[in-house]
């Protein structure tokens, strides 16, 4: 092992080095002796501190954690050896962790145990493994050190934030109305199954009245329905080169991300079965459709560690599989962007697999820095050039749309902070209408 040189070792080494130099009666050799004394002295005391493997460091990491939160993260230091000892530790935490502080020290009198604890605010999701720990001791005189690097690997599993929580209440309650037969100010309908009969009110329609029952009964009387329950959405999501692409500073698969929780959590919790399937070249993680609060659960723990790749999606090959897998028709949502390349190449030809026979709905994220661009004053030539390119993108996406669904696809097409509300307003009228 290494002697370190601490800095007070420098400190000492640089203050005599220039004590020789300014003695003009201080020949060179003085100088030589000084500097070798302190280099004696470092090793000399690296080797009377305790050794590094004597202290023994236990991690303590928060099994799970989500984005906008913070959880604490902390090491139990105990001191193995017969002497005092001085500590310090550096921790291998990742710089999106936000860490308030990953390095510590510590004196501990031989036997003792202290627990340092910092509290870590994550900003990017994803599976972390936190491995490496560097213990150093430093000497009795803190001239010296020994210093050892430890492997103790363990996971940090850190959980997207679900924006839309509180919106997605809000369409919970709209879709629980939309199951007793009342009318809700954004739902049109209330579905199918028969639930029913009551006595005509002033806003019911007509073509709910039950004659036959009000022929009985001398009143008008209505039938009244509630949503299907047990139907099955499928979310397709793209998880290939084009949602890599970063819109309001995060990468379009983060908004698809939201939206796919919110649209779990609404559908799971009015009765209907939700699942995933995410892809890019292949086929990346599936969730089977279940309903009920948990879903979304299994749902987070399956993306949470999903990254962008950077290859084409093959579109057909997801559509064939979720198409083998789930036979039943279905509310299918395809998460991706409407760039014109990706679809006319990718998107459309793969269309015909699933249309027709299912609902589907094609959800993306509008970048609005592109709109901004095409609507500004040009102020030099590179402004010129810069919004005649954003008008030919915001012209070839519109095209894109009306190819979409010019072959049966509703399409949403929401800037940031808006797919995920639409995208489940758009579930709803589909519930509501009885479209599945």
């Amino acid at each position: 092992m290494i002697p370190i040189p601490t800095a007070r070792a420098a400190t000492l080494a640089v203050a005599s080095g220039v004590s020789g130099f300014v003695s003009p009666w201080a020949p060179l050799v003085t100088v030589v002796v000084i500097t070798t004394t302190v280099l004696a002295l470092v090793v000399a005391d690296a080797l009377a501190a305790p050794s590094p493997a004597a202290i023994a460091i236990e991690r303590r990491l928060p099994a799970v954690v989500t984005i906008g939160h913070t959880a604490p993260v902390g090491w139990v230091v105990t001191n193995g050896s017969s002497r005092v000892a001085s500590i310090r530790v550096a921790d291998a935490l990742a710089p999106s962790l936000q860490a308030d502080d990953r390095r510590f020290r510590l004196r501990l009198e031989p036997g003792a145990v202290a627990e340092v604890q910092v509290d870590i605010a994550p900003t990017r999701r994803g599976a972390f493994v936190v491995d490496e720990l560097v213990v150093r001791v430093d000497g009795p005189l803190g001239l010296g050190a020994r210093q050892r690097s430890r492997t103790q690997p363990a996971l940090l599993r850190v959980h997207p934030r679900f924006r839309g929580r509180s919106e997605a209440e809000l369409r919970i309650r709209r879709g629980r109305l939309l199951e007793v037969g009342l009318r809700s100010t954004a739902g049109r309908g209330g579905g199918t199954d028969f639930d029913q009969l009551r006595e005509y009110q002033h806003d019911d329609e007509f073509r709910r009245i039950d004659w036959a029952a009000t022929a009985r009964t001398q009143h008008l009387v209505v039938r009244t329905y509630r949503a299907e329950r047990n139907q099955v959405v499928v979310q397709l999501l793209d998880n290939g080169r084009v949602m890599a692409g970063r819109v309001a500073g995060v990468p379009r698969v983060e908004h698809a991300t939201d939206a796919a929780m919110m649209l779990t959590a609404v559908a799971g919790h009015l009765g209907d079965k939700v699942g995933l399937v995410a892809f890019d070249r292949q086929v990346r993680a599936v969730v089977a459709p279940a309903a009920g609060r948990r879903q979304i659960g299994t749902l987070t723990e399956a993306l949470y560690d999903l990254e962008p790749s950077l290859y084409e999606s093959d579109y057909r090959s997801a559509f064939t599989y979720a198409l083998t897998r789930f036979r039943r028709r279905t509310m299918l949502v395809v998460y991706t962007d409407l760039v014109a390349q990706a679809v006319e190449e990718s998107l459309l030809p793969a269309l015909p697999l699933i249309a027709g026979q299912h609902v589907l709905v094609v959800a993306a994220v509008q970048d609005p820095d592109v709109a901004r661009w095409a609507g500004e004053v040009p102020a030099d030539a590179a402004a010129t050039y810069r919004q005649g390119a954003a008008i030919e993108t915001l012209a070839d996406r519109r095209r894109a749309i009306a190819r979409l669904q010019s072959l049966g696809a509703t399409v949403i097409d929401a800037p940031p902070g808006e797919l995920s509300e639409r995208l489940a307003d758009a579930y709803l009228e589909v519930k509501a209408s009885g479209r599945l």
